[in-house]
């Protein structure tokens, strides 16, 4: 039950009055209307798309092969190690029929996952801190001993040119609009039609819109099995808290602010190893001896009164979408 949260703890980050619930479940993912610019404070170990270009015009009679691509989360760094715990990173590659290129397309975290998942607690700074953003990278090749070693590449569909430059269109789209990544899906019980509170928004939900758009476009998928990861949390009716304003400023609840720095403390980066066993135990007697977890979703607070299980990964089935009878593809 822990290991979710110890890999969140040691993923990269930078150094540096109750309201009644909404009763729309799941609570809708957030679009607005610009990305807003980085606070410098923000820094990622890695860097964000380092090879990015941009999506290519291609010809409309081309044919165009699309591909699956998934690896272990940081396979880059650690290998398969989390492919064992089928923790997965999902991405979509291209190959142009008439210019014999590829191209990788996929969805991650701006400054890493342990900053879009918890806060920072700045001195001088009432409310939380957040570096968190997530963002579409495109650019020329597929590494194919990074997906086939440990993961998957394997073909899933093909597309005409002008199919290809719609999808375009839409990507650019979808990455203005939908600019904060949202870690936890957060579900009611194990069952699964119980009820879920609140979904995620990561890499694998990027390439499920992204297949869902091209069966839209007229794409016919190939039928495969295909799986993805996710990371879910198990807790009653969610309690709406309020916004950083309307708990943190001038007129805010100071009791309520307290909690809910108290509950992110714990998952701070760390400095020793003293301190991170100090910090698991306070995670341990919030979550699972509590049944406490402050969400922070659509930049408003949720109290989740968790309960057994509280957390699990999953790596479940989700069908390819079905295309059109009059659509293009194998």
């Amino acid at each position: 039950l822990l290991l979710p949260l110890l890999l969140l703890l040691l993923a990269p980050r930078v150094s540096g009055g109750l309201r009644w619930p909404r009763r729309r479940w799941p609570v809708p993912y957030r679009r607005f209307d610009y990305r807003p610019k980085t606070d410098p404070y923000c820094q990622a170990r890695y860097t964000f798309c380092p090879t990015g270009s941009s999506i290519p015009v291609m010809k409309e009679e081309d044919v165009i092969e699309v591909y699956r691509l998934q690896a272990p989360v940081w396979e880059f760094k650690y290998g398969d190690l989390l492919g064992h715990l089928k923790i997965m990173h999902d991405a979509v590659g291209f190959k142009s029929s008439l210019t014999g290129k590829n191209y990788t397309m996929e969805w991650y975290e701006l400054f890493q996952l342990g900053n879009c998942t918890f806060p920072h607690l700045r001195p001088g700074m009432d409310a939380p801190f957040w570096c968190n953003q997530g963002a579409a990278c495109f650019y020329e090749g597929i590494d194919d001993a990074h997906w086939k070693a440990n993961g998957t590449l394997v073909l899933v569909t093909t597309i005409s040119g002008a199919m290809f430059n719609d999808m375009a269109q839409w990507v650019k789209y979808d990455n203005e609009t939908g600019i904060y990544y949202e870690t936890w899906t957060v579900r009611a019980s194990p069952d699964k039609k119980s009820t879920v509170w609140f979904d995620s928004y990561e890499c694998s939900k990027f390439i499920l819109r992204t297949y869902q758009k091209l069966a839209d476009l007229g794409a016919v998928f190939k039928k495969i099995q295909t799986n993805y990861t996710s990371i879910i949390l198990f807790s009653g009716e969610p309690i709406y808290l309020g916004n950083e304003t309307s708990i943190f400023g001038p007129q805010g609840n100071k009791t309520l602010a307290a909690a809910i720095r108290d509950f992110y403390s714990p998952f701070k980066p760390h400095q020793s190893v003293r301190e991170f066993f100090v910090d698991i135990f306070k995670i341990i007697d919030h979550v699972f001896m509590n049944h406490q977890f402050y969400l922070f979703y659509n930049l408003e607070y949720w109290f989740l009164p968790m309960k057994s299980p509280y957390l699990k990964i999953i790596y479940e089935e989700v069908p390819l979408p079905v295309g059109s009878k009059a659509s293009f593809g194998v």
